[in-house]
Order: structure tokens, then C-alpha cells, then sequence
């Protein structure tokens, strides 16, 4: 049976600043969450916890490969509220094969996966060639296909390849969702029109480079909006405190959806409820409280 957690420590409970320390009303889903990282190797029960006492009450484990699938398997399988993915990401493309096609198709007959990826395309990097991560990302709509999953996609760069892979595979693929979305109007307003979910993090809080996104925001529809921390990545530059060795987690997702919720011109409480309906439907979910 699966675990609940809660506080361990004196740490644990003051780990984040008081001003860190938000708990919306209503519950949510942290769709895109790396905790097989190794920095989250030491406390990771404290930080399950935190995300709890911050009432993200859902979160979907990231699966990058194959040991980091199988490790968010096992996360799953530990842990209340917990789920995963399994892909190959792009920048491991090269790496794809037969039998890594074969330990795919295993993970996705597991009830603890609940979408395929994350897998895609980055032109940005290009750490395995366009040509190889085409093929993997091809390989993977295939499985995605043939197990009846969601896809969760990771796309930098390279948003028109992306939208001609997807299109020609649109009748045979169920739903999917663009993870960590950062790119420009058109591109958004492509995916929308393939009937796709956008996922959007603290990347809206970056003054550098994510400013462009708050006057996108409004275009997309609530019920085809998630919201996710990519943590440890992408910890949000307008915090009202700092962290401590600035890794980023799952507590804070409260923050992002109350940034987003102000751009959307929404409340916190609608854009959380309709995020976590959207997230539980996508995800085929039950709702964990």
C-alpha cells in the first residue's frame, strides 16, 4: 500500500521561509516534476511532505529514460498521490533502440504510468542529432499509440517540425500536452489548433526571458491548461524570499499558479480548480486529497 508522508523533522517543517510557505484553497496537480534528480536523493520524504502541506496533493514524476522511469515507478508505487511517465527525451535520442522500445512498452502496462514521454524535440541543444531524435520521437507517438497514453512532450526550437510530426499522427494519437511551454504566439496558437494541453511553469516568472508570456496566457482555454514546476529546474525569480541553495520543488507550485492566475485574469482558486480538472482528465486520474 502506498505511503502517506508527512513532517519528519524540525527541518523539514522550516526548510522554506514563512513567506514560502503558501496553501491554496483548493487542491493541485504538479504535472511535471523531476524527483528521480539526485538532489532530491537526501529529503525527498521532506519534500513530499512539503508539497502536501502546501496542498499540491497530485504529482506526476518525470521519466526521462529508462532508469528514471523505473525509478518514478518505484516513487509511484512508495508514495500516495504519486505517478509517473517513461520516455526517452530528446537530448537521449541517440541512445534509442529495440530494446529500449521493448522496456517502454513494459513500463506503459503498468498503472503507475500514466503518459508517454518525455520525449520530443530540441533544436536548441541538438545533444543527440535531429535526425535520431526524430526517429525516437516517431518510435514513441507509436507506442503512444499503441498503449492508448497521453503524451507529454518536451519541444525548444523546433516548434513547426513538431507541429508537421504531430498533425500526421493526430488521428492515431489520444491526448497530449506540451510541457514547459515557452515559446511565441504562433507556435501556441499551432498547438491549440491540433487540440493540444499546454503546460506552463515559473518560467512565467523570469524577467529575463518569460515575460512574453503573460500576454499569451488568455489565449489559452482553462480546461486545455496545466501547471507544473519542472523542479528542480526553473525556480521562480519573483519569490517575496529567498531559498536556500535554490532548488526548486513542489511547494511552490502555489506561487506559479497564482502568477498565471494574475495574467489570466482569473483567481487563484478558479485557475487551481480548473488546472487540477484538466490535469485529473488528462492524466485518467482520481482526485487524491
Amino acid at each position: 500500500m502506498a505511503e502517506e508522508y508527512s513532517l519528519a523533522s524540525t527541518e523539514a517543517d522550516t526548510f522554506l521561509p514563512e513567506a514560502l510557505q503558501f496553501r491554496p484553497s483548493t487542491p493541485l496537480v504538479d504535472i511535471g516534476a523531476n524527483l528521480t534528480h539526485e538532489s532530491f536523493q537526501r529529503d525527498l520524504g521532506d519534500v513530499l511532505a512539503r508539497a502536501k502541506a502546501a496542498n499540491v496533493t497530485t504529482l506526476i514524476v518525470t521519466g526521462t529514460d529508462v532508469a528514471h522511469a523505473k525509478q518514478a515507478v518505484q516513487m509511484a508505487q512508495q508514495y500516495a498521490g504519486v505517478y509517473a511517465t517513461a520516455g526517452v527525451h530528446p537530448h537521449d535520442a541517440s541512445g534509442w533502440n529495440d530494446t529500449v522500445a521493448q522496456e517502454m512498452r513494459q513500463l506503459y502496462r503498468m498503472p503507475e504510468v500514466v503518459a508517454v514521454g518525455e520525449c520530443g524535440l530540441d533544436f536548441n541543444r541538438n545533444f543527440s542529432t535531429p535526425e535520431q531524435q526524430e526517429r525516437a520521437f516517431e518510435a514513441q507517438l507509436a507506442l503512444a499509440a499503441e498503449s492508448g497514453l497521453p503524451l507529454f512532450l518536451h519541444e525548444r526550437d523546433a516548434g513547426k517540425r513538431m507541429q508537421d510530426i504531430l498533425r500526421s499522427w493526430r488521428n492515431d494519437i489520444s491526448q497530449a500536452v506540451i510541457h514547459c511551454f515557452t515559446a511565441d504566439q504562433e507556435t501556441l496558437h499551432g498547438y491549440l489548433d491540433l487540440d493540444l494541453h499546454i503546460g506552463l511553469t515559473g518560467w512565467i516568472c523570469d524577467e529575463r526571458r518569460g515575460h512574453h508570456l503573460r500576454d499569451m496566457v488568455r489565449d489559452i482555454p482553462l480546461d486545455r491548461l496545466m501547471v507544473e514546476t519542472d523542479c528542480p529546474y526553473l525556480l521562480p525569480r519573483n519569490l517575496p524570499a529567498k531559498l536556500k541553495g535554490r532548488r526548486h520543488e513542489p511547494a511552490l507550485l502555489p506561487w506559479i499558479v497564482k502568477e498565471i492566475a494574475r495574467w489570466h485574469d482569473v483567481s487563484d482558486t478558479e485557475l487551481g480548480a480548473a488546472t487540477t480538472r484538466t490535469a485529473q482528465r488528462f492524466f485518467r486520474i482520481e482526485a487524491d486529497a
